[in-house]
């Protein structure tokens, strides 16, 4: 097989190795990112919570301050009763007094609502914070396992691009920039086996001229569909 050749497909071999890499730094994250993730949601449900029970307690506050005029004045009205006149002014007050006592009832009673749902939110909190610190836990664990397969990982990665960068060096510059311009396009399917005398990049059929071209293995060809490189297999070129 032509020298050139053997190189622009040993090139795109490595570089599909080197493409290979990032799926599997994906995955090994994937799972540290996952409890990250729900870590992130807990603790921003727990900060709306604190959010609406801080809105919850000022709420609280008003209606106890209320609660507190509206006692101030039914104890007013009481000393006022000693000096009524007349019944229209005794009907005055009785009217202040029901709607006082209607208004105080209310205060109570939305008292009574807000601090139940402060509670309930509390005990919500509570439940969270304690997911949220065994995911803390968890994420210890899952983060050393990670850093060892990423180390794992990185090791192979520098020892192909090693590989990468020798054979760079030996390529012939021209046939390199060729090889990159297909690339572009093709990725790692830059150069592509023929198997059954068809591209393996566009799968169309090639022409006995071609494919015995390919066979002979003494220059560069390509698709004449695709454009992508094209070159025999082992077993390929034994049963040829």
């Amino acid at each position: 097989m032509n020298k050139h050749l053997e190189q622009l497909i040993e090139l795109s071999l490595i570089d599909k190795e080197i493409d290979a890499f990032e799926p599997q730094i994906d995955e090994a994250n994937l799972q540290y990112d996952a409890l990250l993730a729900t870590h992130k949601a807990l603790l921003q449900e727990i900060s709306n919570l604190s959010d609406e029970i801080k809105e919850e307690q000022i709420k609280k506050q008003k209606n106890e301050l209320h609660l507190a005029e509206l006692s101030t004045k039914i104890d007013e009205n009481a000393k006022k009763s000693n000096d009524i006149k007349t019944e229209r002014e005794m009907k005055a007050l009785q009217l202040e007094e029901e709607i006082a006592k209607e208004q105080i009832n209310f205060a109570n009673e939305e008292i009574g609502r807000l601090e139940k749902l402060i509670d309930h939110k509390k005990t919500k909190i509570g439940d969270l914070q304690t997911r949220a610190n065994d995911i803390d836990e968890k994420l210890i664990g899952v983060k050393a396992e990670v850093d060892v397969k990423l180390s794992h990982i990185h090791e192979a990665r520098t020892l192909i691009f090693a590989k990468k960068e020798t054979l760079v060096g030996a390529m012939n510059q021209k046939g390199l920039s060729f090889y990159q311009k297909i690339r572009r396009w093709a990725k790692n399917t830059t150069a592509v086996p023929v198997r059954n005398q068809a591209c393996m990049g566009c799968y169309m059929a090639l022409s006995d001229k071609v494919y015995a071209e390919v066979i002979r293995g003494e220059e560069i060809t390509m698709c004449p569909h695709c454009g992508r490189l094209l070159y025999l297999e082992p077993s390929e070129s034994t049963d040829a």
